[in-house]
């Protein structure tokens, strides 16, 4: 929480043990700037090794996206995480674009809260690098609606969803209030 430049930082939990993930932690920053600037703090060194503590190293990873909220909304109800490769025939920006036009029809669905659509950053893909997902959906559903099903863009076998249980750490400058509670 006291990183520099961190804009918010969110904890989920999966509700179900057997889940492909034991957590996932949202970070966000308000520009690339700020992000690479926090690499260089004593406070992020102070963070990276209390990290071994509790991770295991070699089963972390992260993907540095650009979020669009297609649907705001209270961050209320049930939330879903899902990771999206797309198809191995898909061209990049092919995905990108039935992603967001998949994404645009998933937020209008009755019941979704909030939905939000994170694109991995286009700047992974240099090099001939492959990221280990190409975007992200965040739904947030009121009780008894689920999220749309799996885009046609993405790979079923390679892309996963968890339903979690959220848990804001700290958002600054922004219209959510924590909520420290689980």
């Amino acid at each position: 929480m006291r990183l520099p430049g961190l804009r918010g930082y969110v904890q989920n939990f999966p509700f179900n043990a057997d889940a492909a993930y034991d957590a996932i932690a949202e970070s966000s920053f308000d520009d690339t700037a700020a992000m690479k600037a926090l690499a260089q703090t004593p406070a992020y060194a102070e963070v990276l090794a209390d990290e071994p503590n509790f991770i295991d190293g070699a089963s972390m990873g992260a993907v540095i996206t650009e979020e669009q909220v297609l649907r705001d909304g209270p961050a209320a109800g049930a939330k879903a995480i899902r990771l999206v490769r797309r198809r191995a025939d898909m061209p990049v920006e092919e995905f990108f674009a039935s992603f967001l036009a998949h994404g645009q029809a998933a937020a209008r669905a009755p019941g979704v809260l909030r939905y939000a659509q994170c694109h991995t950053r286009r700047s992974a893909y240099g090099s001939g690098r492959v990221p280990a997902y190409d975007g992200v959906e965040i739904v947030w559903c009121a009780k008894g609606a689920a999220p749309a099903d799996l885009p046609r863009c993405a790979d079923p076998e390679r892309s996963s969803s968890v339903a979690v249980i959220e848990r804001i750490v700290t958002l600054r400058g922004a219209d959510r209030l924590p909520d420290l509670g689980t």
